[in-house]
């Protein structure tokens, strides 16, 4: 047996495999949001969820709004089913050595978390390894060389209940690799990914950024 819904132009049609048992499917009252699929809790309830999905946001160039002394690249309006985002970044330099964060972003602001950080990062040449640790963010590089453009990936996961933990590597054209890790939790849902320097004066000069995240 079929059930056939009629359009003005043709149908669509439900119809049960030759060798169904006895089921029901119970539909939602609602309609869902945007994006989202049917899925059942295995009972015969169907209910609607977020599904698995990623997206590719629009690259932003060192010189991104039209300026070029730039010392902040931000990502607003992550959305609140995302649970890790990627950033990733092409031959990216600074005007100087102050060492890279990522921040975390909360509300419609956005307004960045600027404390309460746990990290750390590090740095190789031919010749040295340092590191250090800071708070005031998520450290993805320790005292990159101004002269050196970087290239690389920061992903950033969640732990649950608005807890982030975040990891990077980023290699130079100077023979220099450079990375980090850290975690921090959040008052609220994250809404929104910072690229700065800790001093906050450093400009960016070359490269490029962008994120993609994913539910």
């Amino acid at each position: 047996m079929t059930l056939r819904l009629n359009g003005t132009t043709g149908y669509v049609e439900l119809e049960a495999p030759a060798t169904a048992g006895s089921n029901t499917l119970v539909l939602p009252t609602g309609n869902g949001s945007a994006d989202q699929a049917l899925v059942t809790n295995g009972s015969g309830t169907l209910s609607f969820a977020d599904r698995g999905r990623m997206v590719l946001e629009t690259a932003k160039a060192w010189n991104w709004n039209g300026l070029t002394n730039n010392a902040v690249i931000d990502f607003p309006n992550i959305p609140s089913w995302a649970k890790r985002i990627t950033v990733m970044f092409q031959g990216v330099s600074t005007s100087s050595t102050s060492r890279w964060q990522i921040q975390l972003g909360t509300g419609a602001g956005p307004t960045f978390t600027t404390s309460g950080y746990i990290g750390y990062s590090f740095n190789t040449s031919t010749t040295t390894v340092a590191g250090g640790s800071i708070t005031s963010g998520v450290p993805i590089s320790n005292s990159p060389l101004a002269a050196g453009n970087y290239s690389g990936i920061a992903t950033i996961a969640t732990l649950g209940s608005n807890s982030w933990a975040v990891t990077s590597y980023l290699g130079g054209d100077n023979n220099q690799g450079t990375g980090g890790g850290g975690s921090v939790s959040l008052g609220a849902v994250l809404t929104a990914v910072r690229i700065t320097t800790v001093n906050g004066t450093d400009t960016f000069d070359a490269g490029s950024i962008n994120i993609m995240y994913e539910g």
